[in-house]
């Protein structure tokens, strides 16, 4: 992948209120686009545990130099709410998270007209992507479901507007979830079997994660159990934070590495033009030249 500079000038507008009636928080989102171009397509990012709208900037700058808008939510779990573990509000946070997404989505063009852009996105090419916890949030908007108790799958809560998807270190199946997590976080029992729409799903080679017993295949399990189609981008020496997705030199970044957020933005941009119809050419490119990686990433389809 090339390691080439931010291309075209970017522009972010921020906060933009999005109506979400009893969230308790209101909800605020900020925009972030090419400051050129036409009928631009969107992506809806949903943010890991803890950070904000304010993160994730070496991807979401990359994404709007290469043509996409992209808009970010602060979920209710940002640290600037302050809302912990033991906080009753915890319990349904991962229901608020699928809801400020379908919240954004349904108001997408008054968004897009706040920040001064509704004349110039392609609303029929929509994408959502996330991050740990956040490509769960994402999955579920992608038709995944999560089970009970019993086993039994919850309801559907996917979206018609949107066309494809990325998962970014997306947690697998709860069946061997730590103690801890199993106690604190019931709602990570995935089924993926309905997750239907076209996903890109991506993976650390070395993400081994503190809420499961198993390796870091745990967080492939969105490819191999949905259907297709998928994609698989693995990165073999990527930890849970890629390289530094969420920020440059941020303190939870544990496998610091610019190259590699590029090569994951670049590639992500790659997919979502293909995903979405645009040009499928660069991702064709980049497949073909997987095994010049040396080793260092991975790409598999179905």
């Amino acid at each position: 992948m090339s390691s080439r500079p931010l291309g075209q000038q970017i522009v972010s507008v921020k906060p933009l209120p999005v109506p979400a009636p009893g969230r308790g928080i209101d909800l605020q989102v900020k925009v972030t686009a090419p400051r050129s171009g036409q009928n631009l397509p969107v992506i809806v990012f949903s943010h890991g545990n803890a950070w904000s709208l304010d993160g994730y900037e070496p991807l979401v700058d990359r994404w709007a130099s290469a043509g996409f808008v992209v808009v970010q939510p602060t979920h209710l779990d940002s640290r600037r709410n302050v809302i912990g573990w033991d906080d009753p509000r915890f319990a349904t946070i991962w229901r608020v998270r699928i809801a400020d997404l379908h919240a954004i989505l349904d108001n997408l063009g008054d968004v897009l007209a706040q920040a001064g852009l509704e004349t110039r996105v392609d609303r029929e090419r929509i994408a959502v992507a996330g991050h740990s916890w956040g490509a769960q949030t994402a999955g579920a908007v992608l038709g995944a479901r999560v089970l009970d108790a019993d086993g039994v799958p919850g309801e559907d809560f996917s979206h018609s507007a949107v066309s494809a998807g990325v998962l970014i270190a997306a947690t697998g199946t709860g069946d061997t979830l730590t103690p801890f997590a199993a106690e604190n976080l019931p709602f990570m029992k995935p089924d993926f079997s309905t997750m239907a729409t076209p996903a890109l799903v991506v993976a650390g080679g070395k993400d081994q994660s503190q809420l499961s017993t198993r390796g870091p295949e745990w967080f492939t399990d969105a490819y191999h159990l949905s259907p297709a189609p998928k994609s698989l981008l693995t990165i073999a020496e990527a930890e849970h934070t890629m390289g530094g997705i969420a920020g440059e030199r941020v303190a939870e970044t544990t496998d610091e590495d610019p190259a590699r957020v590029v090569l994951l933005a670049d590639a992500i941009s790659a997919y979502l033009r293909a995903a979405l119809g645009l040009d499928d050419a660069e991702w064709t490119a980049l497949g073909s030249t997987a095994e010049d990686g040396g080793g260092t990433w991975s790409i598999a389809g179905k």
